[in-house]
């Protein structure tokens, strides 16, 4: 990878990096507080399932890569912030909140799993990754803080189970940007075009209800 590709990467990393991990960040710490919520934790475990939910697919990438320090540790202020999201949470969700909330962050999760699908390419791709590695990094930055959430929540990770896709769309949004950034396309164009085609084949999957096939024991 020469020179200007690697600045050409960095130029949204520079400007626009903050602002995507923070999108993805707030989507996914609200869905663990209200997995946490649902199953009746105490206040530590509200707040550890919404800091799992909203950091371990990043972790997970940072570790895998070799990054450090983490992207949490660089921008303290993320955790303020998600701190900040599970107290007020707690003070003022209620029961009756959850149906319609769940519904609504639906479509900001979609958004978060584009967001954080297009960090983990980039991140990969910076670190001079090959491009099957660099697509993986971003799908485990998508999916697997849900995972993290679903497992110590003792579910089965939605992302598994509930046959809408869900790691295929960030799979596909990977290689958009992938192929983007091969043919020297800027790369605020490769981070647009990675949300729009992860986040936009999520939000056709629950809108049409797409199913994956399911494993056929008989």
């Amino acid at each position: 990878m020469n020179s200007s590709t690697i600045h050409n990467i960095q130029h949204w990393g520079e400007t626009l990096h903050l602002v995507v991990e923070l999108a993805g960040t707030v989507a996914f710490a609200l869905s663990g507080i209200m997995e946490g919520a649902q199953k009746r934790l105490d206040a530590v475990g509200v707040c550890v399932v919404g800091f799992l939910a909203a950091f371990g697919g990043g972790t997970l990438r940072d570790l895998l890569i070799d990054e450090r320090p983490f992207f949490w540790v660089r921008h303290v202020e993320m955790l303020w912030g998600v701190l900040a999201l599970c107290l007020l949470a707690m003070l003022f969700m209620r029961s009756h909140h959850f149906d319609l909330t769940r519904k609504a962050i639906e479509w900001p999760d979609a958004l978060g799993l584009g967001l954080f699908t297009a960090s983990g390419v980039h991140q990969a791709l910076i670190g001079q990754m090959p491009a099957l590695v660099a697509v993986l990094m971003g799908l485990i930055t998508g999916v697997f803080g849900g995972v993290l959430r679903d497992i110590v929540c003792n579910e089965i990770p939605t992302a598994f189970s509930d046959h809408r896709p869900y790691a295929v769309c960030a799979f596909a949004g990977g290689w958009a940007y992938v192929g983007l950034w091969q043919l020297g396309a800027p790369g605020w164009m490769s981070l647009l075009v990675c949300v729009l085609v992860t986040a936009g084949l999520r939000g056709l999957a629950m809108w049409r209800n797409w199913q994956l096939p399911a494993w056929q024991i008989d």
